[in-house]
C-alpha cells in the first residue's frame, strides 16, 4: 500500500538556559534593513519581563497585549505587524498560539518565548485559538526559534506546571490512538514521531516525584519535554502523536463548561479513563498526575460528574474523522460514568 507523502517542519534553533531571556536580541538575529519587531504577551508577563526584553532587542518594539487565545487578538497582532520582521511570543499557551497564528497568516517568522511550561504549543505547528469554527488546534507553522529560560519558567505558578505535565502523560493515549487508527482504519502511522512522543510522555511518569518538587531542574525537564513533543508532531506533519481521545475529552468539556480547567489539566484528566479503555496502567497515570499536584477528578476543578460524562459522550464528534479509542468503544451514559468512577474521575 502506498505510504503517501507528508511535509515535516521544525524549530531550526532551540536555546535553553538559565537567565537568557537577556540574550533575546541576539538570538534573533535581525537581518539589515529589517530593524523592528511585534511582541504578543499577556499583561502580567509584560509586567515581569518588558524591562529585560526592551534592554536586550536595540530596534523599535511593538507591544500587543494579548488577553485570550481568539481571533479578536490574532487580528490585533497582525494589524501591529505590517512593518516588523518577526513576532514573537512571550507568555504561556495564549500568546504562544495567538503569535503563532498571526506569524503564519502573513508569514512572518515567528519566535516562541515561553514564560512557563504549561504545553507543547511551545515548539508544535498547531495554535489553539477561539473563534475559528472548531473546538480544536489550527494549522499554522512551528517556531522559528524557540528561548527557554529556566529562570523565568521555574517561577511561574505551579499549576501551569502541573497542567503541562498533563499535557505530556497525554501522549501516553493519544500514540495509543494514532495505533489503533492505523490497524482499524488505515491511517498513516510514523513510528519515529510516536516513539518520540511516547518519550516525552514516559520522562514524566518515571520522574513524577522529581518533577513534582518544581524546581529548576524539573523545570528544566518539563520544558525539553514539551518542546520534544512538540517536534513530533512536526515529524509526524499531524498533531497525532500529541492528541487523541483525550484531547478530544477536553476539547468537549471547553464546549459544555469553559474556563473551568487549563487545557493541559483537563487532558491529564481525560488520559487517566482513555487509559482506562486501551487497558493501560490508568493508576499509574493517576499516580504521576498525583505526585505533581495535577487534578485527577472533575471535582477538583469545579466540573461536575454530569459535565464530565457529557465530555465523555460528545468527545468523538468534536473530530468526527480522527479514529480513536472513543470512535470504537462507543460509550452511552451509563459506560461513561462507569468508566468515570472506577477511574475516580467522578
Amino acid at each position: 500500500m502506498p505510504l503517501g507523502s507528508h511535509t515535516m517542519e521544525f524549530p531550526r534553533r532551540i536555546r535553553i538556559g538559565d537567565g537568557i531571556l537577556r540574550e533575546l536580541g541576539d538570538f534573533i538575529e535581525f537581518p539589515a534593513g529589517k530593524r523592528s519587531a511585534v511582541i504578543a504577551s499577556g499583561a502580567n508577563v509584560q509586567e515581569k519581563v518588558r524591562g529585560v526584553v526592551t534592554k536586550s532587542i536595540d530596534v523599535p518594539l511593538e507591544w500587543v497585549e494579548v488577553d485570550s487565545s481568539d481571533l479578536r487578538n490574532v487580528e490585533r497582532v497582525i494589524k501591529a505587524s505590517s512593518k516588523a520582521y518577526c513576532i514573537v511570543g512571550i507568555g504561556g499557551g495564549k500568546s504562544v498560539d495567538v503569535g503563532k497564528l498571526a506569524a503564519y497568516r502573513i508569514n512572518l517568522p515567528f519566535f516562541s518565548v515561553p514564560t512557563s511550561a504549561s504545553h507543547d504549543g511551545i515548539s508544535s505547528p498547531f495554535a489553539s485559538i477561539s473563534g475559528t469554527g472548531t473546538h480544536y488546534s489550527e494549522r499554522a507553522k512551528p517556531p522559528v526559534g524557540i528561548l527557554a529560560d529556566i529562570d523565568v519558567i521555574a517561577a511561574a505558578p505551579k499549576r501551569l506546571e502541573a497542567a503541562g505535565c498533563g499535557d505530556l502523560v497525554s501522549k501516553l493515549t493519544a500514540v495509543k490512538d494514532w495505533e489503533l487508527a492505523s490497524r482499524e482504519a488505515g491511517e498513516y502511522f510514523g513510528g519515529y514521531a510516536a516513539n518520540l512522543a511516547l518519550m516525552s510522555a514516559q520522562v514524566f511518569l518515571d520522574g513524577s516525584k522529581q518533577i513534582g518538587a518544581y524546581d529548576k531542574v524539573s523545570a528544566r525537564a518539563l520544558v525539553e519535554g514539551l518542546i520534544s513533543a512538540g517536534v513530533a508532531a512536526g515529524i509526524a506533519g499531524s498533531s497525532r502523536p500529541c492528541s487523541g481521545s483525550e484531547h478530544l475529552f477536553s476539547h468537549a468539556l471547553d464546549a459544555i463548561c469553559p474556563g473551568k480547567g487549563l487545557h493541559g489539566e483537563q487532558c491529564g484528566i481525560g488520559t487517566i479513563m482513555m487509559a482506562a479503555l486501551h487497558g493501560l496502567d490508568w493508576e499509574n497515570v493517576r499516580r504521576a498526575l498525583r505526585d505533581v499536584n495535577a487534578p485527577t477528578s472533575g471535582a477538583e476543578l469545579g466540573i461536575s460528574d454530569d459535565e464530565i460524562r457529557r465530555a465523555l459522550l460528545e468527545a468523538p464528534s468534536i473530530r468526527p474523522e480522527r479514529y480513536t479509542i472513543l470512535s470504537k468503544v462507543r460509550l452511552d451514559k451509563k459506560s461513561a460514568g462507569e468508566l468515570a468512577r472506577k477511574t475516580g474521575v467522578i
